[in-house]
């Protein structure tokens, strides 16, 4: 790398099980125009914006370009967007500074996954051949990825019940969650996997500003310097795979330089009470780190943002003095199957 670029402004909207009365665009621009006053920003100040959504949770071809109307249609502007979390939207953010083309970045992502059935939309993610033709659902595939962690010994039903409880406990500080406080663990929806170990269905968008070197020191008190960030896949076939473990989090973490120091604050992406045991371990995360003082995705996971949002979280409590070094993690596709993990630092 040869700049610095910190991450200078994060914006989120409050999470709801459905928002009927808005379209993508009204449910998005309150959250960029938040972004932008953070900072003192006017969108023509802004050299690249990249989003980060699914046409398949809109149910039309390029809808992404319909919220482009929340950034404004004047002046022209340098844009792309990617089919994935925003999280990776991100990251093409990151490296198109790192190349020196601009100083300043807007990144958002949104989902609406209330207008239909996100366990069946999901399945479009699988192998179109051996495992889609099959309907295994979303909440299926993490309750076998759950199962084989307890057949392995790694967990049980009540150490994943403490994981749901704690993450929506934290989530009472957090006035955009959709979940908080105590919530119970519910019936089977697959056995082993209770409602409370499964993420809200809901709607939502996040957005963060990014800015090189004095430009992101003007921005911000204290901007959270992204020092290392990658992205790895998993294979696509499920059954070559360790569902209990997850190599592509690990080498993604190292090629961070997740391990060359301890971080004190991990934001984990992990949709499933079960996923955050495979990531702990896979990230080497002992009892000293706070994990998901937000809620994570069991509080609220809004589809194409809840990555984001774990960088923007984790990039928020560095702005607030409140870390010093922290881990940041997205997912996207079944069982953990794309992962990226970028480590963030404030300045002393």
């Amino acid at each position: 790398m040869t700049r610095d670029v910190a991450i200078v402004a994060f914006a989120q909207s409050d999470h709801l099980r459905r928002t009927d009365e808005l379209s993508e665009v009204e449910m998005l621009m309150p959250v960029l125009h938040q972004v932008l006053r953070r900072t003192g920003l006017q969108t023509s100040d802004i050299g690249f914006t990249c989003s980060g959504s699914s046409d398949y949770l809109a149910g039309r071809a390029f809808s992404f370009t319909m919220a482009l109307d929340g950034v404004g249609a004047w002046p022209p502007i340098s844009e792309s967007h990617v089919e994935m979390d925003g999280a990776w939207a991100l990251y093409e953010a990151w490296v198109k500074i790192l190349t020196g083309e601009t100083d300043t970045a807007l990144v958002y992502a949104y989902g609406k996954s209330s207008p239909g059935e996100l366990r069946d939309v999901l399945t479009r993610q699988l192998d179109p051949y051996y495992v889609a033709p099959l309907w295994p659902d979303s909440i299926a595939l993490a309750a076998l990825q759950a199962q084989a962690l307890i057949d392995a010994g790694a967990t049980d039903e009540p150490a994943l019940a403490q994981i749901a409880t704690r993450s929506r406990r934290a989530a009472s500080d957090n006035p955009h969650a959709q979940l908080k406080g105590s919530v119970p663990s519910g019936e089977y929806l697959v056995q082993p996997l209770r409602t409370g170990d499964c993420p809200p269905i809901g709607d939502g968008a996040a957005a963060v500003i990014l800015a090189a070197g004095d430009r992101a020191r003007e921005l911000c008190d204290r901007p959270a310097w992204i020092r290392g960030m990658d992205h790895r896949i998993e294979p696509h076939s499920l059954g070559v795979r360790d569902l209990t473990d997850s190599p592509s989090t690990r080498l993604a973490a190292e090629r961070a330089g997740a391990f060359e120091r301890p971080v004190d604050t991990a934001e984990l992406h992990a949709p499933f009470s079960s996923q955050e045991v495979v990531l702990r371990t896979a990230l080497k995360l002992d009892d000293s780190v706070r994990v998901n003082p937000s809620g994570g995705a069991l509080a609220a996971n809004p589809v194409m943002a809840a990555g984001l949002i774990r960088l923007g979280e984790a990039a928020a409590r560095i702005h607030r003095g409140e870390s010093d070094r922290a881990l940041a993690h997205a997912t996207s596709g079944p069982c953990l199957q794309q992962n990226l993990v970028a480590v963030l630092e404030g300045e002393s």
